[in-house]
């Protein structure tokens, strides 16, 4: 067996401004778990109470979104990635915090996916606020599980507009990297 020394990968943590990342499946104890991390950790750097709820609010999204998607694809009987395989992590770039999260999604997906954000980065504050509330008030269609408000309230809290990549890495299937700056 090969001997372990992780002391570059914790340097370029560190170098990077990353305090926070997990790779793996996202559950709901996971997600809960990583959630209280972050706050007792913003809360120790005595961050101010309203940039403290951003950075969670917009983890907290991130990582329901990767989840939701991930049971979505299983409902609808697609087996042919690991949807549900996906990293999270959370930094300081200055006085702000960057939280990123990547996960597999279906390459039919990827072309609404990247319209929608593409929608999102070219609205200033006032027109993604209106954009909220008209989502808000819409109904749910039949067989819809959320609002869809979970990439405008990203896009309301962060400091630019959401950046993103999507890289194809099968036939199927392309990796989806999501980054905020709050």
């Amino acid at each position: 067996m090969t001997p372990i020394d992780l002391y570059d990968f914790r340097d370029g943590f560190k170098q990077d401004g990353t305090l926070i990342c997990f790779a793996g499946p996202f559950s709901h104890s996971i997600i809960e778990e990583l959630g209280n991390a972050v706050r007792r950790y913003l809360e120790t750097e005595q961050v101010a109470k309203a940039s403290l709820m951003d950075v969670f609010s917009v983890f907290i999204e991130q990582t329901q979104n990767v989840r939701n998607y991930a049971a979505r694809k299983a409902a609808e009987g697609d087996a042919a990635a690991d949807y549900n395989d996906a990293i999270v992590v959370i930094g300081k770039a200055g006085d702000r915090y960057v939280i990123r999260s990547g996960n597999l999604v279906a390459q039919a997906d990827v072309g609404t996916l990247a319209a929608h954000l593409d929608k999102l980065r070219a609205l200033d504050a006032a027109a993604l606020r209106q954009l909220y509330k008209e989502q808000m008030r819409r109904p749910l269609a039949p067989g819809q599980h959320s609002a869809g408000l979970g990439l405008i309230d990203m896009s309301r809290k962060a400091a630019q507009p959401l950046d993103y990549n999507l890289r194809p890495v099968s036939d199927h299937c392309s990796f989806f990297s999501l980054r905020a700056l709050v």
